[in-house]
């Protein structure tokens, strides 16, 4: 390593508040020790960083975060009343007390430091800073005004200081969730839930002072595909199914048929297809807010002037043997729905 390759590195990491310790990291280092680094410091940082300090003991593992603070998805990503899923921070704290790790906050790839910088510092440089975009569906009016990635939603009450002053309207009665996976229906129970209820959460400050201004009152789940298709998991499910104050709406006609295969589907997709037809049973005139699943809809358009005032669906039917792998093929019908605020979830790139 010249003398010339330190003050280069040393000039970049100037720029940020741990150049001090990025000095002590590389003054310090043992020639035969083997130097590793991680870029990104959420759970799958984390778990690479546990891997290398029980295959190789002797190593010296920095991870840097353009954060300031660890644990990435894990703090900023849960759901603020899942405090049971943070739990694992406690094991990722014990592997950043460990000796031979050190967290490096506030450090930005491509900009505090290059990757040919890090690859000249370090025997092996681990990238594990995840999917930082939002998949777009690519269809009229997704840049409207209150059309909302969840991501960003979710940012916003975990407190991500980039998400800190979402513009979100929550003016509005009906709220339209493009996708059925774990994250939309985290996005809506948040947002239905009781505000006493919430309170008792580590949600942020900003966000539930807003959300005790909220009128939405009816929000719907659309799926492509059909309820054995659907991507969420059961304990997602129940959660909403039990959620204080609001009602889960299904809508029959999406249920044609299911219960026929319920025999044949493994057990995980069985208890919940069950469950849905269970709760579908036993459904009653709504009361409260509402919930409602659509299946076997497409995004087409949104519409609005100013800001989203409805969306337009596709109407879809499954093609395929593999009825847990159908695929969803549009039809000419269409559907049109109000909506005052939109929401996509589907998925990170």
């Amino acid at each position: 390593m010249s003398k010339q390759t330190k003050i280069s590195f040393g000039e970049t990491m100037l720029k940020t508040r741990n150049f001090y310790a990025l000095k002590r990291v590389f003054s310090t280092q043992k020639a035969n020790n083997p130097q590793i680094c991680i870029v990104g410091a959420g759970p799958a940082g984390f778990y690479a960083a546990q891997h290398f300090v029980k295959k190789l003991g002797h190593a010296q593992i920095d991870i840097y975060e353009r954060l300031p603070v660890p644990f990435g998805l894990v703090r900023f990503g849960v759901a603020p009343d899942h405090p049971d899923v943070k739990n694992v921070i406690h094991t990722f704290t014990k592997t950043a007390k460990n000796p031979n790790v050190r967290f490096i906050g506030n450090v930005n790839l491509g900009t505090d430091v290059s990757l040919e910088q890090l690859r000249k510092f370090y025997h092996v440089v681990v990238l594990a800073y995840g999917a930082d975009e939002n998949r777009t569906l690519n269809v009229k009016g997704e840049t409207l005004a209150n059309v909302i990635p969840a991501r960003q939603i979710v940012g916003w009450y975990n407190g991500l200081p980039w998400n800190s002053d979402l513009n979100i309207n929550l003016d509005g009665e009906t709220a339209v969730i493009i996708g059925q996976g774990n994250v939309a229906i985290d996005v809506a129970r948040i947002l239905m839930t009781p505000i006493d209820e919430l309170r008792k959460t580590d949600i942020t400050s900003f966000a539930l002072e807003q959300i005790s201004r909220s009128k939405i009152k009816k929000f719907y789940l659309i799926g492509r595909r059909g309820p054995l298709q659907a991507a969420f998991t059961i304990k997602e499910l129940r959660e909403m199914l039990k959620l204080g104050g609001c009602s889960t709406v299904w809508r029959k006609e999406d249920f044609e048929g299911v219960a026929a295969h319920i025999p044949n589907l493994p057990r995980p997709k069985k208890r919940i297809t069950e469950l849905m037809l269970k709760s579908l049973e036993e459904q009653k005139p709504p009361s409260g807010k509402i919930f409602n699943p659509v299946f076997l809809r497409s995004p087409l358009e949104f519409r609005g002037n100013n800001k989203v005032e409805g969306v337009v669906l596709g109407v879809n039917e499954l093609e395929g043997e593999d009825m847990l792998n159908r695929k969803a093929v549009l039809t000419k019908e269409t559907e049109n729905l109000k909506c005052d605020l939109g929401i996509t979830s589907i998925g990170w790139l």
